[in-house]
């Protein structure tokens, strides 16, 4: 006889919804007109940075993720004899298992690799020799490292598709796609030109020193009417805050950004908090921000919704999970679809999947 107990623990329930504001994508996918053009020349590039987007990509890549949301079992083959080199040599979870999942729902086959010194780079091999041989091996790169200028040196010797999947304190292109992704989803109405009701976004973290904050701001800076307000909450000086010009190269895009440590101020005006606390430096992490906590008792507009590239530590309570502020499982789910699609221009299939070309 199975023990009561044990028989709760071990049930669960499939129609359940997967987490709190994961909206269904039709909205998005009806409010942009299909145009295979903008995308056409993402075949030709490697993705290195967020800045090589433009406003009519951008939003041609979100209308095919939300096609393949909404439709997840209908495209199955896209990439069907194609292969993948996952070479990630930094630590990671959601990336790395995204980017897989995304390959394999499409058909492809994928070569991992999770230790550099599984390699022969532990022997001295240069980077760009190990390029040479992916050349022959794959037909996509997505590469993850802690040194800066690895995606370049691979990118020289290349004749595949390379995709940064983050450099050390650079950029992380992908992760501020499924980022704005997220944001249009929950509000498609914000990419009409000019929206009605434009957004203000606090982002808890540093510009300087965090990867994800910087190449979601670059995004941001493409959408400039769509958000009202820029508020970047840190303990600290705002020369330390921004790198050397970045603050201005967004407020000449036409964002209104300012800098505060009034944490409690900004998040309870915001529509969007985005809160990260780590910043990966050399081979290991270092907290910013650690004291801005987030939790059900934080003063959000009722709502708000909040975003996390995760993995989070104390300064994303719990307690949100259960609330409709939490948007950052949504997040972390339509990374997949949002990886899919841009894997799909990448590898020159993209015909296989839109109506228009």
């Amino acid at each position: 006889m199975v023990d009561p107990e044990l028989k709760d623990i071990v049930q669960f329930d499939r129609k359940k919804p997967d987490v709190y504001g994961n909206a269904h994508p039709k909205s998005l996918l009806r409010s942009i007109m299909e145009d295979g053009e903008p995308l056409e020349k993402l075949t030709n590039q490697h993705i290195y940075s967020s800045e090589q987007f433009d406003r009519k990509t951008l939003l041609q890549l979100f209308r095919l993720a939300a096609k393949y949301e909404a439709n997840p079992g209908r495209f199955s083959a896209s990439l069907q004899g194609q292969i993948l080199i996952s070479a990630f040599y930094e630590p990671s979870t959601r990336t790395r298992l995204s980017f897989e999942s995304a390959w394999h729902r499409l058909g492809g086959d994928i070569m991992s690799i999770t230790d550099r010194s599984t390699t022969g780079i532990a022997k001295g091999e240069s980077l760009s020799d190990v390029a040479e041989m992916f050349n022959n091996y794959g037909d996509c790169v997505v590469l993850r490292d802690s040194n800066e200028a690895s995606v370049k040196e691979m990118m020289d010797s290349l004749r595949i598709p390379i995709i940064n999947a983050g450099n050390g304190l650079d950029e992380h292109p992908t992760q501020a796609l499924a980022d704005l992704y997220t944001i249009f989803k929950w509000r498609p109405d914000l990419i009409e030109e000019p929206p009605e009701n434009p957004i203000e976004i606090c982002i808890i973290g540093m510009p300087s020193k965090m990867r994800t904050v910087r190449s979601l701001l670059k995004l941001i800076a493409k959408f400039p009417l769509s958000f009202s307000k820029v508020t970047i909450v840190a303990n600290e000086k705002e020369s330390a805050v921004f790198s050397k010009g970045q603050k201005e190269q967004l407020t000449a895009a036409g964002l209104n950004v300012e800098v505060t440590n009034a944490f409690s101020d900004a998040a309870k005006l915001a529509d969007v908090v985005y809160i990260n606390a780590i910043a990966w430096e050399g081979n290991t992490f270092k907290e910013y921000g650690a004291k801005y906590q987030l939790s059900n008792s934080s003063p959000l507009k009722p709502q708000a919704i909040i975003l996390h590239p995760l993995a989070r530590g104390e300064e994303l309570c719990t307690s949100l999970d259960d609330t409709p502020h939490n948007w950052y499982f949504a997040q972390a789910r339509g990374a997949v679809f949002l990886r899919q699609a841009l894997l799909t221009c990448l590898v020159r299939r993209v015909e296989r999947v839109l109506d228009i070309i």
